[in-house]
């Protein structure tokens, strides 16, 4: 039984740690440009100028 007082506060801690991460991640907009990822792999980079420098 002593291990249920280490688990459940260590469970519900994780728990917590990911809903904070998953809330950052709205914050931080990280889901506004679903489809530009999904379209930008398309892109060939052979067909962009040489970058100047």
């Amino acid at each position: 039984m002593d291990i249920i007082a280490f688990l459940i506060p260590a469970a519900v801690a994780l728990g917590a740690m990911g809903l904070g991460a998953f809330l950052w991640s709205l914050r931080a907009n990280q889901y506004e440009d679903l489809d530009g990822a999904a379209h930008r792999i398309l892109l060939d980079d052979d067909d962009l100028p040489p970058p100047r420098g």
